[in-house]
């Protein structure tokens, strides 16, 4: 994998991090406004409903684009930018009229200049805000059930039924942060590029890429690695290698409804860190699974295909919650959230 390549998957690393503890931090939050969407979270029915939403959800957009609506879709994901983002701005900003400013500004933003670092901002927000939207709502059961069937679902439709890389291709020409755009050189501009690819997979940016003679400096050794840089670049951009590749939103936004789950519904006690009073064990183990599984995701996405992201880091999230959830002390039947059925 060349540097470029490394970068890109330091950036798409960075940005989940930021979604997942930017969840952790609004657990609290949120709970204490009254976020909760449901009357019983740990009823494992609500993650069917959401599951039949994202289902016809995905009909509703795929038939969208078969019939040209394809701007209808792009104000209906702006508008859902701006709400997800006033969520979180009014958890965080004692005025509500600033906090309504900020989102409007978030949508508006996505309307007149989507380029990539927009793009990614506005899926921040709505990655973190959504996530903890569901962590609250969705009880340990309901959001192990969620995770589980996703995960098969995402499988089916990358791999057998291939609807989902239809509509990977079909929001990508849209610009609106339902894909995360992570650049592999800083000339890339998503403004500029034509797509022909599908989210999980390598993008084909048309940018030149990162380039140019090297600054002179008085220390030789910086200007050497700057001029290795370049012409690694260079090379980079000759042997074909691609400006940018993409992840869905939900690639990030899935795994850290465990986390959520898992540090506000989990017994186990919280770790004492001052940021995020929510943060216990099995989250933060939950945390390390989905990078792990993101690791796996990564080195299959540089292969240049498209892959399914949720089994890998839907797994590795209930995986690392559940170890997590035993090495603190949690009974096993507790941390699955079936003892109210036993």
């Amino acid at each position: 994998m060349s540097r470029r390549a490394y970068r890109g998957v330091a950036l798409a690393a960075l940005i989940f991090l930021v979604v997942q503890v930017g969840a952790l931090a609004l657990v609290p939050t949120f709970f204490e406004q009254g976020y909760q969407t449901v009357e019983d979270p740990s009823d494992p029915t609500n993650s069917l409903l959401y599951i039949g939403a994202i289902i016809a959800m995905t009909a509703f957009m795929l038939a969208a684009f078969k019939y040209d609506l394809d701007q209808l879709i792009r104000l209906v994901i702006v508008f859902t930018s701006g709400l997800l983002a006033w969520y979180v701005f009014a958890a965080l900003v004692p005025n509500g009229l600033v906090a309504i400013a900020l989102s409007a500004a978030v949508a508006l933003a996505l309307l007149v200049y989507p380029e990539w670092y927009v793009i990614d901002a506005a899926g921040v927000l709505m990655g973190a805000g959504a996530a903890a939207l569901f962590g609250i709502s969705f009880g340990l059961l309901p959001a192990i059930v969620l995770l589980s069937v996703l995960a098969v679902y995402d499988a089916i439709s990358v791999y057998k039924t291939k609807h989902m890389l239809d509509l990977a291709e079909g929001v990508m020409d849209l610009r609106i942060p339902v894909v995360l755009v992570i650049p592999t050189t800083l000339s890339y501009s998503i403004l500029d590029d034509e797509f022909a690819r599908d989210a999980n997979e390598v993008g084909d940016g048309e940018n030149a890429t990162d380039g140019g003679e090297p600054a002179e400096t008085a220390d030789a050794n910086t200007e050497t690695e700057t001029a290795n840089d370049a012409n690694d670049d260079a090379e980079d951009s000759e042997s074909g290698e691609r400006d940018a590749f993409f992840i869905g939103l939900g690639d990030a936004v899935m795994p850290t409804v465990m986390v959520a789950s898992g540090a506000f519904f989990s017994e186990a006690p919280s770790l004492g860190v001052g940021a995020l009073p929510a943060l216990n064990l099995p989250a933060l183990l939950a945390m390390v699974g989905t990078f792990a599984g993101f690791s796996g995701l990564m080195w299959a996405v540089m292969k240049g295909r498209a892959h399914a992201g949720l089994p890998l880091l839907n797994g590795g999230a209930i995986g690392g919650y559940l170890v997590g959830s035993v090495v603190a002390g949690v009974p096993l039947v507790s941390a699955l959230g079936l003892a109210p059925y036993l």
